[in-house]
């Protein structure tokens, strides 16, 4: 079987269900650079542009940074930067499939080893817009030197960009750039325009310089919404590649819901035209609700899942919502522990219907979203995502979130390393060992060691770093966490949401 490139496109064009770019799209100039190769970016934002450029409204394409040393560039060399998207579900109950071989990408650059290219391409006066996702930990402040080949952070990496366009075009305010992360932080690109400051300030940048990137360059706070677990399965892979006759290598499958809200003015509006070809594309100058809806009913009630959910033996969100057991959990979390306690004004009905629209995505059989991957950075996600809407909830309410609770016992039973190798800590769960991706699995190691499982709860719960306040001090939280770590570690997970369920009033 052939695989995807660009001269056996033309083989491609009349078969029916795929969407093939026009010759003319090799031929753009390249105008957004972007930190990332991961099949979120390249299944949402990349797909807006590609959109665009088929309709002849952007005409531009993009470099891609690679930051990471994980994996390769060998696959977008052989497919001359093309991959396709899968797009699989249903909306509003109407099943639909769509494959697109997207051409957004024109080259994919190692950070690593071709640093002086990224450079060079601060010198190209086309390059007008910068996308990024580094996920959570990404956009953080530590020491860097924008003189290293390349600078250790992103924020490093984009401020050494930035400060060579400064340079090549003579702090011209015309060459300024959109800066657009898609990190789901709060604020992210006021949080990332901090960053980047404090460091031109560290790295005694010339006054000038920094006027021209405050005044010059914008920084817009983003929110993404789109499943996208990314390649599927060795099965899928080979059903889809006979359905559309090559192999793909970059292939990604992603849920037809699509948001790309952006939080701009008229003038931002003006300098992304592909918010023209497609509604789910949203620039605003306020985009919180957008942001809150999604943040804590799907990324909440994902991470809150996530860790249950592994427990319980499910591998994938469509195969834990096909049990009902679960599907119970999730849809009473969210419709009236997270929905009632958004720490936003949010009309009730609006979150309510946004609580269905998600749990239908959840329900989707094509999109294989593994747990074991929302559940990494567990830890962070837990902090931003969850605690807010805890909070809201103990404030407002004369009880605690009972689903919410037990999610915090699910969260610190799968952070149990029982085994560890090197740098890595390892839990185990029905029969098998999974890695532990979390920047605190080492402090939990620790914590397990504590002997009487009342003092390891209350030492977990005191931790502010983790609930941003000292939670052991609510005996009715401690009791109830301690209760429910008992019983997962007797009965198991299933049959301790079995019995959570019988307790409450949603059995």
């Amino acid at each position: 079987m052939s695989r995807l490139f660009r001269e056996n496109l033309g083989q491609l064009r009349n078969q029916p269900g795929l969407a093939v770019p026009d010759d003319s799209i090799f031929q753009l100039p390249e105008k957004v650079l972007q930190f990332g190769t991961g099949a979120f970016l390249r299944g949402l934002a990349d797909y807006f542009i590609d959109k665009a450029n088929r309709q002849g409204v952007f005409n531009g394409r993009i470099v891609v940074v690679k930051s990471t040393d994980e994996g390769d560039l060998k696959a977008f060399e052989r497919q001359d930067n093309l991959y396709t998207i899968c797009l699989r579900g249903s909306q509003n109950g109407v099943v639909e499939e769509e494959n697109i071989i997207s051409s957004a990408i024109s080259r994919v650059l190692s950070a690593k080893t071709q640093w002086s290219l990224v450079l060079d391409l601060a010198k190209n006066p086309a390059i007008s817009i910068v996308i990024s996702n580094t996920t959570e930990i990404g956009i953080q402040l530590v020491q860097d030197d924008i003189y290293q080949w390349p600078p250790v952070s992103f924020p490093g990496k984009l401020l050494a960009f930035l400060y060579a366009r400064y340079v090549a075009f003579g702090g011209n305010p015309e060459y300024g750039v959109v800066i657009i992360p898609t990190e789901l932080i709060t604020d992210n690109g006021k949080k990332l325009e901090s960053i980047v400051l404090e460091l031109a300030h560290r790295n005694g940048l010339e006054a000038a310089f920094i006027d021209w990137l405050e005044n010059h360059n914008s920084f817009c706070n983003s929110l993404v919404d789109r499943i996208v677990p990314g390649r599927p399965d060795e099965h899928v892979s080979k059903q889809l590649a006979a359905e559309l006759g090559y192999q793909d290598d970059l292939l990604i499958m992603a849920e037809h819901y699509h948001l790309w809200a952006i939080e701009g003015d008229a003038s931002i509006r003006k300098k992304l035209p592909f918010h023209k070809v497609d509604e789910g594309l949203v620039i605003e100058p306020d985009i919180e609700l957008y942001r809150e809806l999604k943040l804590r009913l799907l990324n909440g009630a994902h991470t809150l899942g996530s860790g249950l959910a592994h427990l319980c033996g499910f591998k994938t969100v469509d195969e834990a919502m096909d049990n009902i057991l679960f599907a119970t959990y999730l849809a009473n979390l969210m419709e009236s522990e997270i929905a009632p306690a958004i720490p936003y004004p949010v009309a009730e009905a609006r979150a309510l219907q946004f609580c269905r629209s998600v749990l239908e995505r959840f329900h989707n059989p094509h999109l294989r979203h593994k747990w074991l991957n929302i559940s990494q950075n567990y830890s962070a996600k837990m902090l931003s995502r969850v605690m807010p809407v805890f909070m809201k909830y103990e404030k407002t309410r004369d009880t605690f979130p009972e689903h919410i609770i037990f999610g915090f016992a699910a969260y610190i039973f799968y952070m149990k390393p029982v085994r560890k190798d090197g740098d890595n800590y390892y839990g185990f769960a029905n029969g098998s060992y999974y890695l532990i991706q979390d920047q605190k699995a080492s402090y939990f190691h620790q914590k397990w060691q504590i002997a009487k499982l009342e003092d390891m709860v209350t030492a977990i719960l005191k931790d502010q770093s983790i609930w941003q306040k000292d939670l052991s001090k609510s005996e009715v939280i401690r009791k109830n966490i301690v209760s429910h770590l008992e019983s997962l570690k007797q009965l198991g997970a299933l049959d301790t949401l079995k019995l959570f369920l019988e307790k409450t009033e949603y059995a």
